[in-house]
């Protein structure tokens, strides 16, 4: 029987021993796409043969075009990298919108956003899904904790099964190995308390030799319960923590705003799962025919340039003296007769093969929008940057497309962030903020202005409290060298034409309008500054202009 303490506490072994069984559940329904990680990443490493089960001890060709499709869209995607601009959906928030714009990029710097981005990029392109982890970790910023952001691995992660959104599961899993000694050092367990490796947690074929003897399985454990988001950790059937065993410290559960701390990025979506599908799934077809006719090919060539020969069992000639090259003879007991020795003939590659191996390597190329244009190389001989700028924004598509998914799931991922800063900015924290023209400057901020606030009584009616919110406007800091140019050669052209002169400003705000291209608004918003700021202006009649200078008596006049 129960005794008081043990009927009080939400979490005990007994939801332990519960949730361990769910994850288990969840784990073998996710076994096929466990068995396509691994596999993609066996293509990546260009150790695909080992999947093609080719048993000949023979020279096996890997060739890199996946791997080169793979590659180019990473520098796409590096091309677009993404930063955010935040606007306010009320007045009010404005400041606020101006404030965050500057401190989310921090945020971001402080987290080296820029590897996390590209590791998730190769991981989205290769297996067809990246996942951001948007975490508070108290152990950052001296204790005070911050926002911790990194890339996390689809093997560690357990849903349930049928589900599009991930934030549609009931619970959600993310188990990582930890030093059993760390564990002890921490929550003060013994060796039977802490749990071992005991859940068969899908690996991928390292070249090491990864030892996992002194480590623990550790799980956090997400879960909603009565609308609110709770946390649990556990190591075995033992519990290392639990938000709602602890209801004072947590009234509103582990993140405020409700959300599992994960967002899925998906390259090509698939129904049912919240994974998609990447480019070495679509290409490995393509590629395993390439490297078959290679195979084939280069071992046609390797037989014929390395002649071979039949002998008589009862021939006359001295094997060992014919098969060694450094001897300049060859010794024959009697007669040597046409029959006694004769090279075996190699028919070469018929060259229509050679056409079908060019026909799958262009194949590749085509259906995974990697064409030659895409990479800077063209055939027709053009060398103009702009010309090849045109045809690398013509065929890249795919690129943009695949770059726009990555700005949804950028935005989701900002939006988290802003929440936790919303939630645990409780104390003032410094910032250095890098502005207009390199200018450097540091500023104080914390949650005060996003927290919930007073609308004011209308017609004696209490409009009740409005929590700021923002949307996020995600644009690319393109590192293109074409790109670029275009874009300076546009400034030029502008400058030329005289746009900036204020007393064009209505012709070319009219011009503007028309246009399309990137930071738009802050040309305008230049143009119309700069022609509001003439103090004098020319007179409807033509005529000129009279300055009159003040008296003795004006000038000094307050």
């Amino acid at each position: 029987m129960k005794n008081k303490k043990e009927v009080l506490v939400p979490i005990g072994k007994d939801e332990i021993i519960r949730a361990r069984q769910t994850l288990m559940r969840y784990k073998s329904d996710k076994a096929n796409l466990e068995k396509k990680l691994v596999a993609n990443e066996d293509w990546w490493k260009l150790r695909h043969w080992e999947q093609l089960r080719s048993d000949k001890n023979e020279y096996k060709p890997a060739s890199a075009w996946l791997w080169n499709v793979v590659v180019s869209k990473h520098a796409d995607a590096m091309d677009a990298f993404p930063e955010p601009n935040l606007l306010p959906r009320s007045e009010d928030d404005v400041e606020e919108a101006k404030k965050l714009s500057s401190i989310i990029p921090v945020v971001l710097e402080q987290n080296e956003f820029e590897r996390v981005y590209s590791e998730l990029q190769w991981y989205k392109l290769k297996q067809g899904t990246g996942v951001y982890g948007i975490f508070w970790d108290q152990t950052k910023n001296q204790g005070l904790g911050d926002i911790s952001i990194r890339k996390v691995d689809v093997l560690s992660l357990f849903w349930e099964s049928g589900i599009n959104d991930i934030q549609d599961s009931k619970n959600l899993f993310y188990v990582t190995l930890r030093d059993r000694e760390e564990l002890k050092n921490e929550y003060g367990l013994s060796d039977e308390e802490i749990g071992s490796t005991d859940i068969d947690i899908t690996k991928y074929r390292y070249d090491d030799n990864v030892d996992t003897t002194d480590k623990a399985m550790v799980v956090d454990w997400y879960y909603r319960k009565g609308g609110l988001l709770h946390f649990c950790k556990f190591t075995g059937n033992t519990l290392l923590f639990s938000t709602e065993n602890d209801p004072a410290s947590y009234p509103y559960g582990w993140y405020e705003h409700g959300l599992y701390p994960f967002v899925f990025d998906n390259l090509f979506s698939i129904e049912g799962t919240p994974c998609g599908y990447g480019y070495i799934d679509i290409g490995k077809d393509a590629q395993t025919q390439i490297d078959l006719l290679n195979h084939s090919i280069i071992n046609n060539a390797m037989l014929a340039a390395k002649p071979r020969y039949f002998i008589r069992g009862d021939g006359a000639v001295n094997e060992e003296e014919f098969a060694d090259w450094t001897k300049d003879f060859v010794h024959t007991n009697g007669n040597l007769g046409r029959d006694s020795i004769l090279q075996i003939d190699v028919n070469p590659v018929n060259p229509i093969y050679v056409s079908i191996l060019n026909n799958k390597i262009d194949e590749l190329k085509e259906t995974s929008g990697n064409r030659d244009a895409t990479n800077g190389g063209t055939s027709s001989g053009v060398t103009a940057a702009s010309a090849i700028a045109a045809m690398q924004e013509a065929g890249g598509k795919m690129s943009r497309d695949s770059n726009r998914g990555s700005y949804m799931a950028y935005k989701q991922m900002i939006l988290q962030c802003i929440e936790l800063i919303r939630q645990f900015y409780t104390i003032p924290r410094q910032f250095r903020i890098i502005g207009d023209m390199g200018r450097i400057s540091f500023t104080s901020y914390s949650n005060k202005g996003l927290c919930p606030r007073t609308q004011g009584d209308y017609f004696g009616i209490d409009m009740g409290m409005r929590t700021p919110v923002f949307d996020i406007d995600v644009s690319a800091q393109r590192a293109n060298p074409y790109s670029k140019m275009s874009q300076n050669e546009l400034a030029l052209q502008f400058y030329n034409l005289g746009f900036f002169e204020p007393a064009r400003a209505d012709a070319a705000l009219g011009c503007l309008e028309m246009m399309d291209f990137s930071r738009k608004e802050s040309v305008m918003q230049r143009i119309s500054e700069r022609a509001g700021s003439i103090a004098v202006s020319d007179p409807p009649t033509g005529g000129k202009v009279s300055l009159s200078m003040p008296t003795a008596a004006e000038s000094v006049m307050p």
